[in-house]
C-alpha cells in the first residue's frame, strides 16, 4: 500500500457521518463500455471522495508472474500522457486533497478524497490512470525499487512479517491464493516491458471496473462529468475470474517456519473456510469477536490474564472472495509452551462447538457488530468503497444496506454450528513459527 498523506484540509472535513438506521442511497448505472458507475450524495461535510476499483489481484496473476497486480498499484501512479512523471501526488495535495491505493488477492482499488469544488480533478486524475498511462522502461525500473523497499520493510524484516506467505502456501494447494499479493521479486525483474503492457490492457479496462463517487455531489451535473470524462475510453475484452475449486484438507498438517526477525516464537494455526460472499463468512467474523474480540474475550480472559500463559492471543477471519482463512494464534508468555497455548485455544474452540453462547454475549456481539457496520459507514472513502464491494463481488451494490439485517438474523445456532463444522482439528495448518538464525 502506498503510505503518503496528503491534505490537511481533508483531514477536517472527512469525517461525515450516517445515521444508524439510515439506508445509503446510491444511483448506479453502466456506461457503453461497461464501466460500472455508483454515485452517493451526502452534502453534510464540503468533501467527495473518487474511487475506481478493479477487479483484478494476486489471483489474477500467472504463477510464473506473481506480484503484477500490487506493481501496478504503484505503477499507475508514474505519470500519464497529460500529467508528467511524479506529478500525480503534487496535483493532489496542492488541491487540498489525498491519495492512495492498496491492492489484495482480489481486487486494486484506487482513491483519491478531495473537498468538494475538486469533483472534477478527481475524475480527470482517475481517467487519466484508465486512458493514458505511461508505462515504460523508466517507470517499470522506478517502480521495481520502490516495491523492493516495501517487501524489505514489510515482510522480510518485520518480525512475524511472512506468517500469511507461509501460511497460505500450505492452506491453498491449487488456487492462487498460494501467494501473497506483493508476489516475487525474480518475477517482476524478469518481466518484459511488453508483458506489463499486455496485463494493463487486459485488466485495467472500464469493463472490469467500478467508479464509485461519495460526498456533496449533485447527481446530475456529475453523471455529466463521468460521461465527459470515461465515455470515449475504450471497452475491453471480458475479463473472466479464475474458477479453482481446493479439495478440502484430509488430514491436520504440521510444519515449522523459522524467522530471523523474532526472539518470540508463536504458534499458528488456520482452516480454510467459505468466501467472503458467504453468510457464513460473516458467523466465522462474530467466532473470532467472541475467542478474541477486546480485552473481555475469551482467550484473552483466559490466557492473557488469567493463566498469564500468552503475551498475545488472536483469532481472525482472513476474508477473500473466493475462500477464507480463519486464523488463530498467540505468543508464549513465562516459557509457556506452544503446545499448551494450543491446547488451550482448541479448549475454547470446542467450547463453541458444544454449548450456545449466552443470550448476553450474543446481544454483546450483535452490539458491537453494529458499531462497526456504523463507523465503517462513517466516512465518504468508507461509502465509496464499500458501494463498490458490493458491485465488483456480488453484483449487488445494495449489499451495503443489506449487511446489517444479515448481522441481526445471525443465530446462536449458526454459531454453533460454524465452530462445528469449519474448525476441526483434521481440516487446518498447524505451523510453528520459530526464532531462526
Amino acid at each position: 500500500m502506498r503510505s503518503k498523506f496528503l491534505g490537511a484540509v481533508i483531514v477536517m472535513v472527512a469525517t461525515s457521518t450516517i445515521a444508524v438506521a439510515q439506508k445509503v442511497q446510491f444511483t448506479e448505472y453502466d456506461l457503453a463500455n461497461g464501466l460500472h458507475v455508483i454515485l452517493h450524495q451526502d452534502k453534510s461535510a464540503p468533501v467527495v471522495a473518487v474511487s475506481v476499483m478493479y477487479h483484478v489481484g494476486s489471483k489474477n496473476e500467472d504463477t510464473a508472474r506473481t506480484g503484477f497486480a500490487h506493481f501496478f498499484e504503484h505503477l499507475l501512479f508514474e505519470g500519464t500522457d497529460n500529467i508528467k512523471r511524479g506529478e500525480f501526488d503534487k496535483i493532489v495535495s496542492s488541491n487540498g486533497g489525498q491519495a492512495n491505493a492498496n491492492t489484495t488477492q482480489d481486487r486494486t482499488y484506487y482513491y483519491e478524497l478531495f473537498p468538494s469544488n475538486q469533483l472534477e480533478l478527481g475524475l480527470w486524475l482517475e481517467s487519466e490512470r484508465m486512458f493514458h498511462p505511461v508505462i515504460n522502461e523508466i517507470g517499470v525500473k522506478t517502480q521495481n525499487e520502490v516495491v523492493k523497499e516495501e517487501k524489505r520493510q514489510r515482510l522480510d524484516n518485520q518480525p512475524y512479517g511472512k506468517f500469511a506467505d507461509e501460511m497460505f502456501k500450505r492452506l491453498f494447494a491449487q488456487h492462487p491464493y498460494h501467494w501473497q499479493p506483493i508476489g516475487s521479486m525474480d518475477h517482476l525483474d524478469a518481466a518484459k516491458l511488453g508483458e506489463f503492457k499486455a496485463f494493463f490492457k487486459k485488466y485495467y479496462v472500464p469493463n472490469n471496473a467500478v467508479l464509485s463517487i461519495a460526498g456533496d455531489i449533485d447527481i446530475e451535473k456529475t453523471k455529466a462529468l463521468v460521461k465527459a470524462y470515461f465515455e470515449e475510453i475504450p471497452k475491453g475484452a471480458p475479463v473472466v475470474q479464475p474458477a479453482i475449486v481446493e479439495r478440502p484438507l484430509a488430514h491436520e498438517i504440521i510444519d515449522s517456519v523459522y524467522d530471523a526477525n523474532i526472539q518470540i516464537p508463536a504458534i499458528i494455526a488456520a482452516y480454510r473456510i467459505p468466501g467472503s460472499k458467504t453468510r457464513e463468512s460473516k458467523v466465522m467474523e462474530m467466532i473470532s469477536t467472541i475467542l478474541s474480540g477486546g480485552g473481555s474475550s475469551r482467550l484473552y480472559k483466559k490466557m492473557v490474564d488469567d493463566k498469564k500463559n500468552a503475551l498475545q492471543v488472536a483469532a481472525f477471519n482472513y476474508a477473500l472472495e473466493d475462500y477464507g482463512a480463519y486464523i488463530t494464534l498467540a505468543l508464549p508468555n513465562n516459557n509457556a509452551s506452544l503446545d499448551s497455548l494450543l491446547a488451550d485455544i482448541d479448549e475454547e474452540v470446542a467450547v463453541l462447538q458444544k454449548d450456545l453462547i449466552s443470550e448476553a454475549d450474543y446481544q454483546k456481539i450483535q452490539n458491537q457488530f453494529e458499531n462497526n457496520y456504523v463507523s465503517a459507514n462513517s466516512k465518504m472513502l468508507g461509502v465509496a468503497e464499500n458501494l463498490a464491494d458490493g458491485y465488483t463481488y456480488s453484483k449487488n451494490t445494495n449489499r451495503i444496506n443489506e449487511e446489517l439485517d444479515e448481522i441481526r438474523s445471525i443465530t446462536r445456532e449458526e454459531i454453533r454450528e460454524a465452530a462445528r463444522k469449519y474448525l476441526q482439528k483434521n481440516q487446518r495448518v498447524v505451523l510453528y513459527y520459530l526464532p531462526g538464525k
